[in-house]
């Protein structure tokens, strides 16, 4: 037998697969499977529901297209419900959670580099702080924030929601493990020997370096306000409240959802599921335009210096 028939045989070999192999990554495929029609149905199905009449939306077939007049014509409605309160409501929220995301990345950033690259006092104390304040749901927070926002007055006001979506110590954590891990040390102390001082050395040479880490923050920063409820609706009720808050209101305007409702104007489920389209649209323009970034960001600290 020729050397050539033997390593023929011998990859035929390696190269198949076991009964136990076929079955594992059978049940891999399944699960896979699984979870991708069981995310994906759902976002077809609404991506589909506002070109669709009410009645269209039950009797016909839930992957079917209704037709762009109709989708036209629960555009003019959304927008016509309460003299389009929706876009103050977008208003609202790109007011709360841009002006929030500012003040956490102000805050946030030189937090997370003292705390990896600076020896100070009770700095493993705040660490330590921040790790157990990061672990405490943020609903838990809500009744004793509205007591603090209660007795300075300042309930109503954008600054009850923009202060406590400015709080993010899991961004201060992220950043601290960040400059932990990938921000060479040594080339900070090159620039302190070069006669920078600890705010330039930040400015100049830290900061450049931890754009991924920036974006990263900032990103899961305005997802989570965008998509928070529950404060906003203690402190910010009627007109102040943002697009959750609104979805909110809308569904409490749907006859099948709410039947007792005695509400002159009601919402329909393809108005309904235009308007959480609506609501979802500028973060997803915004992920879209930033997953360079939250891709660094999310690898970053995968090698230790």
């Amino acid at each position: 037998m020729s050397a050539t028939s033997i390593d023929t045989r011998v990859r035929r070999a390696r190269s198949a697969i076991s009964p136990a192999q076929w079955m594992g990554k059978a049940l891999v495929a399944v699960v896979l499977i699984f979870f991708v029609l069981f995310f994906v149905v759902p976002i077809v199905w609404l991506l589909l529901a506002p070109t669709k009449t009410p009645r269209e939306l039950l009797v016909d077939g839930p992957f079917s297209f209704g037709g762009f007049d109709t989708l036209a014509a629960n555009w003019n409605d959304l927008m016509q419900f309460q003299n389009g309160i929706v876009w103050t409501w977008i208003g609202n929220s790109v007011l709360y959670t841009g002006v929030a995301l500012i003040v956490t990345l102000i805050v946030t950033i030189p937090a997370g580099y003292a705390l990896a690259l600076t020896e100070f006092k009770l700095r493993k104390t705040l660490l330590i702080v921040t790790l157990i304040v990061m672990l405490i749901p943020s609903t838990a927070l809500v009744l004793p924030v509205f007591l603090e926002m209660s007795a300075v007055k300042l309930v109503g006001n954008p600054l009850a929601v923009i202060l406590p979506f400015s709080f993010f110590p899991f961004g201060v954590y992220l950043t601290y493990i960040y400059f932990s891990t990938s921000v060479s040390k040594d080339l900070l102390d090159a620039g302190r020997i070069d006669g920078a001082g600890e705010w330039r050395v930040f400015a100049r040479i830290a900061m450049p370096l931890a754009t991924p880490v920036i974006a990263l923050v900032g990103f899961f920063n305005l997802v989570g306000n965008w998509n928070n409820y529950f404060l906003p609706f203690v402190m910010a009720p009627g007109r102040k409240s943002p697009i959750q808050v609104g979805l909110a209101e809308l569904l409490s305007n749907v006859p099948l959802f709410n039947p007792t409702s005695g509400a002159s104007i009601t919402i329909s489920l393809p108005v309904l599921a235009l308007a959480t389209l609506v609501s979802v649209a500028p973060v997803l323009v915004i992920f879209l335009f930033s997953q360079r970034f939250l891709v660094s960001g999310m690898t970053a600290g995968g090698t230790k210096e």
